[in-house]
């Protein structure tokens, strides 16, 4: 077949691309710009710093597709579908704008597309094409075939209808350009080999005539550019949204620590925490737009896992709809609107037992592949619950108010901040201010009895090493973390900024503590308050001692062990090898990971705030987490968490599986096992 002059119905050809894209085009902005409306109606937040920062993130992470990629330790094998069509379409995107829209149309200008560069292009986009469609095919089976549990319910006519226009896309590219080869277009005669998998595609028009294979070649360039435009349209009104919204979600996320919560202005907050939606910031309600209802958040949620009624996939998309239904009446400017926008947030919107469901562990936001930010609107929403409403649940009640009279949350002790110390020799800070390092022992691991085993190894330990410290003694009190995850901001900076000062008048400069919680707050929240320390929690420090010999291990204990990841040392603080190391390095010892580690560890249970939250519906986590544990067959389960040992000490109990299982702190572990100081014998 000779070659012909390439023509998409001449004029009137021209004419049909401009006024179809435009009116897509208008459709997308339109639409975006109402969505932008509706984003506004939210509080700002100030500036957002390190931008460069920002960009080479969002580079690896929506570019580069780090976002998905890191599911991969997960097992989450959808995760190699959505990166085939990702990347694909990041290079389909630049050929529409080089060659369709500034080119002037497929065909419609022939100037640009008798280049190298668009013989090199097309090579690039017919090795794509395959993946894209593999991709799609891929998502295809995973949703309607396999159905993961994170999906049901999902399986939709609009997710059906992404799922197969991603598809249908390559595929009509590739005939397009088959049958553009078949007819002697572009990129033929431009190098000296096509195409292949468009090149083959066109031996199935080689006998074909040259007006129906013309023909053919019309009809599939106007099938694929309106597949383009719907998409355009589809992508303002569907989950295809969080194509363009997950990209600034991405950018604007909120800045290392990680495990730092926002902090309130308490002398110019007009209200405190989240009850309408317009409380919340920008790009909390960006969190919105950018969920693409993937479920990872549900499958990680250990309150969903339990059988609570939260769901943090639902949360996001209860709350997308009450922004989506409310936001034309507010953006109204009726005072009416404005008085009522709908629904109530808490209590309708969110419930309450969803709200106090949380243990704030991370999982959410560790697996959420377009940077949704779950866990602060969940505090927000106990905030206003708490400060505003003055409605919590009676045990988290009893904890606060002991912080505030007694300086730490266990009501029912009689034991003293120092009574744990009794013949070991430790003396506060207020009789020898003398020291290295202050250890901050913490409302636990001074007055919960399973912990103070645990206060008494890591004194014995920083002894054995020859460490100079001290403790505060009386003087110690309550860091604020459960009052601040509780919902009680204002108590938290009273304790904080109580504790500041007092450290400061100290001269305290390096801090060791054996408890997670204690250490990110201090570590990553006491900066918002001007308290600038160097925090170490005690698996870092034992394994320091351990390298530069300041302590050695002579035996150890004979047996299998697992080790538990605790949520505010792994996923808040990326602490895993430490405490690792430190099991590795004991003799006689065989470690066994449980199936759920590192940062795809399960939750004890324990956190945020509930230690003291009684849990009333479904299972009990700590229970669950227990079975995880003995499934390794290990007869210890090593942590590094006050909270995590209680979790797991009752876990056992309740599981009666005291004689095959017992719960041990890592310092414990080491204290065991026979360590000296090699300078002291």
């Amino acid at each position: 077949m000779s070659p012909v002059s390439v023509t998409y119905w001449g004029i009137s050809g021209y004419v049909i691309f401009w006024v179809f894209f435009a009116l897509a085009l208008g459709l997308f902005l339109r639409r975006m710009y109402q969505l932008w409306r509706y984003l506004s109606l939210g509080r700002g937040e100030g500036g957002f710093g390190h931008m460069a920062r920002r960009l080479l993130n969002t580079a690896v992470s929506v570019l580069g597709q780090w976002c998905q990629l890191k599911n991969l330790t997960t097992k989450d094998r959808a995760s190699i579908g959505h990166v085939f069509m990702a990347w694909g379409f990041f290079i389909y995107i630049p050929f529409y704008l080089l060659f369709i829209i500034i080119g002037g149309g497929f065909g419609l200008s022939e100037t640009m597309e008798n280049t190298s560069l668009f013989f090199y292009y097309a090579w690039v986009m017919d090795i794509v094409a395959p993946f894209i469609i593999l991709g799609a095919l891929w998502g295809i089976i995973r949703r309607y075939i396999v159905k993961p549990s994170r999906l049901e319910g999902e399986q939709t006519i609009e997710a059906m209808v992404i799922l197969v226009t991603v598809f249908i896309h390559p595929m009509t590219h590739l005939f397009k350009e088959a049958t553009g080869i078949a007819l002697g277009y572009p990129p033929v005669g431009l190098g000296t080999s096509l195409p292949p998998i468009s090149a083959a595609l066109s031996q199935f028009f080689a006998g074909a005539s040259t007006s129906s294979v013309q023909m053919a070649n019309i009809g599939f360039f106007w099938a694929h550019w309106g597949f383009v435009l719907f998409v355009l349209v589809f992508i303002a009104y569907s989950r295809y949204l969080h194509m363009v919204a997950s990209i600034f979600n991405v950018l604007l996320q909120s800045p290392p620590p990680k495990g730092a919560l926002r902090p309130i202005d308490l002398e110019t907050a007009e209200t405190f925490g989240v009850s309408k939606i317009t409380d919340f910031t920008r790009k909390q309600l960006l969190d919105l737009y950018s969920c693409v209802v993937c479920g990872r958040c549900q499958d990680a949620c250990p309150a969903y896992a339990s059988g609570k009624p939260l769901n943090p996939k639902k949360v996001i998309q209860d709350l997308k709809e009450h922004l989506l239904a409310v936001g034309p009446g507010l953006l109204s400017g009726k005072a009416e609107a404005a008085a009522n926008p709908g629904e109530s947030l808490i209590g309708e919107v969110v419930t309450e037992d969803e709200i106090w469901a949380c243990t704030t562990c991370y999982a959410c936001q560790q697996v959420c592949p377009v940077a949704n930010e779950h866990i602060d609107k969940v505090i927000d929403l106990r905030r206003n619950l708490v400060m505003e409403q003055a409605s919590i649940p009676e045990t988290a009640e009893g904890a606060l108010r002991s912080i505030e009279d007694r300086g730490h949350p266990w009501r029912g002790t009689t034991l003293t901040r120092t009574d744990w110390t009794e013949g070991l020799g430790i003396k506060t800070l207020a009789e020898d201010s003398d020291i290295d390092i202050l250890f901050w022992v913490g409302c636990t691991g001074a007055l919960e009895d399973r912990s103070i085993k645990v206060s008494q190894a890591v004194a014995k330990l920083l002894k054995l090493a020859g460490i100079r410290f001290g403790i505060l003694g009386a003087e110690e009190s309550c860091c604020g973390e459960p009052a601040r995850r509780l919902g009680n901001e204002y108590l938290f900076q009273i304790q904080a900024e109580k504790n500041i000062e007092l450290l400061k008048s100290y001269n305290v400069k390096r801090i060791v503590t054996a408890c997670p919680h204690c250490f990110n707050t201090l570590k990553n929240e006491y900066p918002q308050l001007g308290g600038e320390f160097e925090v170490i929690h005690h698996t870092d420090f034992i394994a320091q001692l351990l390298k530069q010999g300041k302590l050695r291990i002579i035996k150890g204990i004979d047996g299998a062990v697992t080790y538990h990841d605790p949520c505010y040392l792994g996923r808040y603080n990326d602490i895993y090898q430490p405490p690792r190391q430190i099991i590795r390095s004991i003799p006689d010892m065989r470690m066994v990971e449980m199936e759920r580690n590192r940062n795809n560890s399960f939750c004890c249970g324990g956190g945020g705030g509930h230690m003291w939250l009684e849990e009333r519906i479904g299972r009990r986590i700590n229970e669950l987490r227990t079975e995880q544990a003995m499934e390794t067959e290990a007869q210890i389960v090593v942590t590094a968490c006050p909270f995590c040992l209680q979790m797991f000490d009752d876990g056992i109990k309740a599981k009666a599986a005291e004689e095959q299982l017992r719960v041990m702190d890592i310092a414990e572990l080491v204290a065991q096992s026979a360590v000296y100081h090699p300078y002291s014998v």
